[in-house]
Parts: C-alpha cells; sequence; structure tokens
C-alpha cells in the first residue's frame, strides 16, 4: 500500500528530497556556463562568474561528471548559500538536500566547505 507523499510525488511528478547530501564541483554561474558550456569555467572565467553572482544571476554547481545543480539558498540559513556563491569559479564541496522537479536538479545549501 502506498503512502500519501508516495502518491504525491508519483501524481505530481516531482522527486523526492535526499537529506544531507555532500556534491563536490565548480560554482560556475548558469548564465554563461548553460550558453557557453566550454568557456564558462575554471579560474579564466572567475571575473566574470563573481560578477554573474553578484548581480544576483542563477548559480550553480558543476561536478567532475558533468552533472549540474541549480543552487538554491535555504532562507533559514542564507549565509551558507553567499559563502556558496562567493566561491564563483572555484571547487567547493556543498552540503544539503538534492531535489529534482521537472527535470531540473537542485542544491538547497546548508554548508560549504573547499
Amino acid at each position: 500500500m502506498l503512502g500519501l507523499g508516495t502518491i504525491a510525488v508519483l501524481t505530481l511528478g516531482l522527486q523526492p528530497v535526499w537529506a544531507g547530501d555532500k556534491v563536490t564541483g565548480e560554482v560556475v554561474d548558469l548564465s554563461c556556463y548553460l550558453h557557453h558550456p566550454a568557456t564558462s569555467t575554471g579560474s579564466s572565467h572567475r571575473k566574470c562568474a563573481e560578477m554573474c553572482a553578484k548581480k544576483g544571476l542563477p548559480m550553480g554547481l558543476l561536478t567532475a561528471d558533468k552533472q549540474v545543480f541549480l543552487l538554491l539558498e535555504d532562507h533559514d540559513n542564507p549565509k551558507a548559500y553567499a559563502a556558496a556563491i562567493a566561491k564563483a569559479a572555484q571547487q567547493v564541496t556543498v552540503e544539503g538536500d538534492k531535489v529534482d522537479v521537472g527535470g531540473v536538479q537542485g542544491l538547497m545549501v546548508e554548508s560549504v566547505t573547499e
């Protein structure tokens, strides 16, 4: 027998949340990366990535296996998200809850380490 939560996930097409995941990758500005993935990573792109982050453009985490996670701010813990985007074009490990809705992968930023 399926519980109500399972039925809601199946009915709405939502993926469940995985708590406490750790994901390592490069903090990328999604405006550039999604449009020009071959040239929008690494230290050569740092100045642009920092500028995009300061403008409030969406930021993501690019893993070694080319998965991209939209970084999400936890409104109860905004300092962790700020710490993540301050590491634009750098490798970090982000701990938080992964979500997948409509094919978009997200990661709620709870903590960041280098």
